[in-house]
């Protein structure tokens, strides 16, 4: 069985992507330090945290953060779908007992000069939290390379055909 491929013709400024919820332990936020080899003490050592950096928990790193992003992209996106650029902000963190949500607006559908297909988004991840509310954790603007036929695939571009 293979995954269902978006395809660009399937996309259109102001779509909005299924959102995805994610319940952030303990766990989501050390194994991604541990991933991203940040051994900062302030990801995986409560004390650390809470005494020397004046927060309420560890919490979640940037490369951690990014590859968050990543996989809600490439979730709706399918397989195909090859991210060329991301720029984010984090406003506030993200600490185990939150629940992140990812949400996305579609802000502009393409075609470069190559003939690769281009999806721009705007996306948030919100930070719930039962003691702390609902706060906007980071935005995000990614572009993410979508097939633009059944035939196309944004990973086997190379040189003057990818050029995100």
């Amino acid at each position: 069985m293979t995954a269902p491929k978006l395809l660009l013709d399937q996309v259109a400024a102001g779509d909005a992507l299924p959102a995805l919820a994610v319940e952030v332990t303990p766990t989501t936020v050390v194994l991604g330090a541990i991933a991203s080899r940040d051994w900062r003490p302030m990801h995986h050592d409560y004390k650390f945290a809470t005494e020397r950096n004046g927060v309420a928990d560890i919490f979640l790193n940037t490369p951690n953060q990014a590859a968050w992003f990543e996989r809600y992209v490439t979730d709706w996106t399918g397989p195909h779908g090859r991210l060329g650029r991301m720029t984010f902000r984090m406003r506030d963190s993200v600490f185990p007992g939150d629940t992140m949500t990812f949400t996305a607006t579609v802000t502009d559908v393409r075609t470069d000069e190559a003939g690769c297909g281009w999806v721009a988004l705007d996306v948030t991840l919100t930070a719930t939290h039962a003691e702390r509310g609902e706060r906007t954790a980071t935005t995000c603007a990614l572009t993410v390379a979508v097939p633009t036929s059944n035939d196309d695939n944004p990973w086997a571009r190379r040189g003057a055909a990818w050029a995100p």
